[in-house]
């Protein structure tokens, strides 16, 4: 998924393209040659720790800060030669909620509708649709600021689509939410995507990232320091793992010495009587197993565990290699 830079000219298919971004704020590097492209009609992920940079490409990547050098594109626009078109084509949603607090949630859709040059007739028939379309229809009349975070913020990415965008970016929409209100967010961003809505979500949220993304982009201190889907991450930075529970010590030393006979190299777990075995793959399961019959031991518990983003982020997030470019669907 690692590849050298493509051409300048962005690609039909590509919704979303950033060539050798690099943005300075005085002696602060916030963003260091960042390159990625999102095809239309999938989520990026955009995973980093609070100051990597995320939502500084945010703004590049909306027409909000200019770039210091690279060029970026999005809907097949320049952002920092064509911006008017730029903001036509995208919904932004925020860490926090924007609606005004004053005005009912209808009203807040409507007013967006009216400003982006919809008629009266037509503003009211796409705040009702919103309103439908995110289960806020019967809170619709009350105002916003009487509204719970998650109803607030369900509000606030239905404004973001009053315009029918091309191109969602979500800043950490699900920041401070309940674990209820996550996964209605989580449920609306996969009904988007499946009408062909293409989404980047910026999220520190690992499950978040498992869950929504076709693909993830990992960044550290401004630089983009691996891409790929979930499952490329993984593979790359953990190995699978069998986890055995024995009824105690002993029984753990004579089951490692099994498995260290089999040509396994099992490590002591997190409590007595608990040890890890990295494997290759599933069927590596039955080798555990027969080398602990062999030696006469019997498991309590035996577990198969696959690697977690947590481990990936874990692993790649104090390590800041070369820029690299991240292109969806593919792996270098």
């Amino acid at each position: 998924m690692i590849t050298p830079a493509a051409s300048p000219r962005p690609n039909g298919d590509i919704a979303i393209e950033a060539q050798e971004v690099t943005k300075v704020f005085g002696a602060v590097r916030a963003l260091d040659r960042v390159s990625l492209s999102v095809r239309r009609g999938t989520v990026l992920a955009l995973l980093g720790h609070n100051g990597a940079g995320k939502t500084t490409l945010v703004g590049v990547l909306t027409a909000a800060v200019p770039p210091t050098s690279g060029r970026a594109y999005v809907a097949g626009f320049d952002v920092a030669r064509k911006p008017r078109e730029i903001r036509r084509r995208i919904g932004l949603t925020g860490q926090f909620a924007s609606v005004d607090g004053q005005l009912s949630g209808r009203d807040n859709l409507i007013l967006i509708a009216r400003l982006l040059g919809a008629g009266r007739k037509a503003a009211a028939a796409r705040a009702d649709d919103l309103l439908e379309l995110f289960a806020l229809t019967d809170v619709a009349a009350r105002r916003a600021r009487t509204y719970s975070g998650g109803l607030r913020r369900r509000l606030d990415l239905a404004a973001g689509l009053v315009g029918h965008p091309e191109v969602v970016f979500l800043d950490e929409p699900t920041t401070g939410l309940d674990p209820s209100s996550r996964l209605a967010l989580w449920e609306i961003v996969e009904n988007l995507v499946a009408e062909g809505t293409t989404v980047l979500l910026t999220t520190q949220y690992l499950d978040e990232a498992d869950r929504l993304a076709d693909s993830i982009a990992v960044l550290s201190s401004g630089a983009l320091i691996a891409g790929g889907t979930a499952a490329e991450l993984k593979a790359r930075v953990g190995r699978r793992t069998v986890v055995v529970t024995l009824d105690g010590a002993h029984t753990a030393a004579v089951a490692a010495e099994a498995l260290r006979r089999a040509s396994m190299e099992p490590v002591a777990g997190p409590d007595t009587g608990v040890i890890v075995v990295p494997i290759d793959a599933s069927k590596d399961i039955a080798a555990v197993v027969r080398a602990l019959d062999h030696a006469g031991v019997e498991a309590e518990e035996l577990s198969f565990r696959e690697p977690s983003l947590d481990d990936v982020y874990l692993t790649l997030a104090g390590h800041r290699p070369h820029p690299a470019r991240l292109v969806q669907g593919a792996d270098a």
